[in-house]
């Protein structure tokens, strides 16, 4: 009696990362991903530069830019993308699911936006910027700042009906978040009513952790913040996300 062999977990194991293999080739080949990787750090040489604080003072600024631009821009227009495209529909009657499509997705992007924090702190401290205090709380700042601002990105990504939407729908999100996040104006030049309620956005509490963490310290209020709205967010993204 013959029998079907099945697909183990080596293949699968060689499916993913196969699919890992092309999807990096795409999204570096993608002009959003240098996009979204160059802005910050001209942001950082040209501010840092002609700021009388130098580098130091406008690294955490541009730390925060860079997470939001991946989370608000490059993850939910990737996303809709695919979904507009019927990507995700043909992969679900395929051994390599939707899911996975998403996480390696979520992955990559995860790892190419701390290497653009890595090139920003390696740009800073080229420029003669003073590295963060307290290291753990940079760590923790960075790590749930991503997490806080990806799962945005999912969220758009679930709900918008196409690419071109979902990058709307980013970008007009990004800059209200930003201005009332402290990354568009210097924070003493803003209101401190538009600072209290900023502190309760995801960029303001990205912000604020990093400069807590520049100055010694860890914000309990901001990691919080960016830790709630990571679980939320996450939960109401899965909830939505439609595959076709």
């Amino acid at each position: 009696m013959s029998t079907v062999a099945r697909p183990g977990a080596g293949s699968h194991l060689s499916a993913t990362t196969t699919l890992a293999a092309i999807e990096a080739r795409l999204l570096l080949r993608d002009p959003g991903s240098l996009f979204t990787v160059a802005i910050p750090v001209f942001l950082l040489v040209v501010f840092g530069a002609s700021s009388g604080a130098g580098a130091t003072a406008v690294l955490p600024t541009t730390l925060a830019t860079a997470i939001g631009l991946f989370g608000l821009y490059l993850v939910p227009t990737t996303l809709a993308t695919y979904r507009e495209r019927g990507i995700l529909r043909r992969l679900s009657v395929t051994p390599l699911s939707p899911t996975r499509l998403l996480a390696v997705q979520l992955l990559l992007q995860t790892i190419l936006a701390l290497a653009s924090c890595i090139l920003l702190v390696a740009v800073g401290a080229a420029m003669g910027a003073v590295l963060p205090v307290d290291v753990a709380a940079f760590a923790a700042a960075v790590v749930l700042g991503l997490a806080c601002l990806l799962s945005c990105g999912l969220l758009i990504g679930a709900v918008a009906p196409n690419g071109r939407a979902a990058n709307g729908i980013g970008v007009l999100l990004y800059f209200p978040l930003a201005y009332l996040g402290g990354l568009i104006l210097p924070p003493p030049l803003m209101p401190p009513t538009v600072l209290a309620i900023g502190a309760f956005t995801p960029l303001g509490a990205l912000r604020e952790a990093l400069a807590a963490a520049w100055d010694g310290g860890a914000s309990a209020l901001s990691l919080g913040v960016m830790a709630a709205y990571a679980v939320c967010v996450s939960l109401a993204a899965v909830r939505l996300f439609r595959w076709e």
